[in-house]
């Protein structure tokens, strides 16, 4: 039997497949767009049984290739471009792609673990899986909003399920493989990177009533994400099929990320940290002014409701950002 990844060489995809890969399954089909070629390097130290591209795949999928010999998909697939503002792109790649590899699982009774997104809160502050709750506040935020109110009536007829479907919200994720992602990456690796080439690192100023970097999110380690998946596909369920939050439980401020970013780097040197007012009377983080184009579409405050996956089993901690993005640095830099 196959596990199939989707999104196989982006983000979280790739750190899925080396953790499947770390445990001895080798017997992974990876999905993904190679149009940019430079995500191959996620997947150059991964062990794979096949590769397909994304719209051959489906083709496949649909025609009957797969039947028969898939134990679990693992969707992580997507445009994940909150400034993508093609709706109809966004929908047809996000959306229909999702809707058309979920009725297939069911139809085959397949394993089905996806990526959905807090994106789909948008501006709220109550941060649990309830239709009360979301918002979203750009496209992509609402391609995976409606993808995973597909599932909720899906699983509200009794007996329409004969497999697993599970969905991560995933808050925001940072951590080793996300290079390719250019402007999307995390900011923990823009600050890295502009740490290593000027010295400092640039925050956003205050908005919606936050002082200067004190917007808060919540961020998660890729490493605790990639444990939550594995938790679900070790533990395929029918009774836990549902959407859940995935982050660290705790919001954190922008400048307590920079700060925690700014003094990894300077231990790479053999620095001591330094509190935040000293990395700015030195000058090592500035801020910089809010974006116009960000204006009512940006989430000042997320902080991800963890019960229900508590409820679910799930008991591991999660990194603090200060433990995280410290790993995240160490791997950085010895990654070139």
């Amino acid at each position: 039997m196959y596990t199939i990844v989707t999104g196989a060489a982006g983000f979280i995809g790739s750190n899925l497949v080396k953790a499947l890969n770390d445990r001895g399954v080798r017997k992974i089909i990876a999905v993904d767009n190679l149009s940019r070629a430079d995500k191959f390097r996620n997947l150059v130290d991964c062990d794979l049984a096949d590769y397909i591209d994304k719209h051959e795949f489906l083709d496949r999928l649909l025609a009957g290739d797969f039947d028969g010999d898939v134990d679990a998909i693992l969707h992580q697939g997507a445009c994940s471009n909150t400034m993508e503002s093609d709706g109809r792109y966004m929908m047809e790649n996000n959306y229909r792609y999702s809707l058309a590899i979920l009725d297939w699982c069911l139809d085959q009774e397949v394993q089905l673990l996806y990526a959905s997104s807090a994106a789909t809160y948008g501006g709220g502050s109550v941060f649990r899986e309830e239709r009360a709750h979301e918002a979203p506040l750009n496209v992509y935020g609402y391609s995976k909003f409606l993808f995973d109110q597909i599932v909720r009536q899906r699983l509200a007829v009794a007996g329409s399920f004969n497999s697993q479907v599970v969905g991560f919200r995933y808050f925001n994720v940072y951590g080793p493989r996300e290079s390719h992602k250019a402007r999307m990456a995390s900011v923990a690796f823009h600050h890295y990177q502009q740490f290593r080439n000027e010295g400092k690192v640039r925050l956003f100023e205050g908005c919606a009533g936050y002082a200067d970097g004190e917007q808060r999110r919540d961020f998660v380690h890729v490493g605790d994400v990639t444990r939550v998946n594995l938790h679900f596909f070790d533990h395929p369920h029918l009774e836990k099929s549902g959407i859940y939050n995935v982050g660290s439980g705790r919001a954190q401020t922008f400048n307590e990320l920079a700060a925690a970013s700014v003094n990894a780097c300077r231990a790479l040197s053999g620095d001591q940290p330094l509190p935040l007012a000293q990395l700015i009377e030195r000058g090592l983080i500035e801020y910089v002014p809010f974006p116009p184009d960000l204006v009512g579409k940006y989430q000042s405050f997320t902080e991800a409701d963890l019960s229900k996956l508590r409820k679910a089993g799930y008991e591991l901690p999660f990194a603090s950002v200060e433990e995280g993005v410290s790993q995240y640095v160490r791997w950085l830099s010895s990654h070139g």
